[in-house]
């Protein structure tokens, strides 16, 4: 049996016992139908292992998905020095917990209510309701924002300014389809293209240029 995001562990279990409530009282096909959304739930909120051998200078994926963007970052995030974004379209079938593009230490943490617009729409980077993370380490400043869609009930962010991560490390979730906006140096080179899918933690998105391949 595969892991579950313990984020998952209510909405499997409400609706599991509520099916075996409908069953006991005989509702068997309302029993099914709850014991069918469960079974979502386990496959929604499922956390597999993750490991990469990209080398130390990549940037891995933060989200399962496809890409749907690459593009300029928006202009209020030169002050970051970030120059490229890169966005990555959960559907709620994929796996949907997010993990480090790099390692490095939290300068930021914030989290934005907002609106429930399409996670692939544009406007939604900035008017739904998002977390925003900004890393600083070896490969310079990076990152990465987690925005909710129209399905989406609520952004989870697990990280803290001042904090240490490593690559590839468990650092939230988005509930029910939603987007990740990575955001890069001038100095990485993109490995990525518009419609190719990524996993979390496993699949590399750029690189320092001058560096090897991965």
């Amino acid at each position: 049996m595969f892991p579950i995001a313990p984020e998952g562990h209510p909405f499997i279990l409400v609706t599991a016992v509520a099916g075996v409530l409908a069953w006991v009282f005989g509702f068997a096909a309302v029993a099914v139908a709850l014991w069918l959304v469960a079974l979502g739930c386990i496959a929604f909120f499922r956390d597999p292992d993750r490991r990469s051998d990209a080398s130390p200078d990549v940037v891995l994926a933060p989200a399962d998905g496809k890409v749907i963007a690459l593009t300029t970052a928006p202009a209020k995030l030169e002050a970051f020095g970030l120059a490229t974004q890169v966005s990555i379209f959960m559907s709620p079938i994929d796996v949907h917990i997010n993990r480090a593009p790099t390692a490095g230490t939290v300068r930021e943490a914030t989290w934005t209510p907002g609106r429930k617009f399409p996670a692939y729409r544009d406007k939604a980077s900035e008017l739904n309701e998002h977390s925003f993370v900004v890393l600083d380490g070896p490969l310079g400043t990076v990152a990465y924002k987690q925005i909710a869609g129209s399905l989406a009930r609520r952004v989870v962010c697990d990280l803290a300014p001042g904090q240490r991560v490593q690559r590839g490390q468990r650092v939230g979730l988005i509930k029910f389809s939603s987007r990740v906006d990575l955001f890069l140096p001038p100095t990485a080179e993109t490995l990525v293209s518009v419609g190719q899918r990524t996993r979390a933690g496993v699949t590399p998105v750029a690189r320092q240029r001058g560096s090897k391949s991965p």
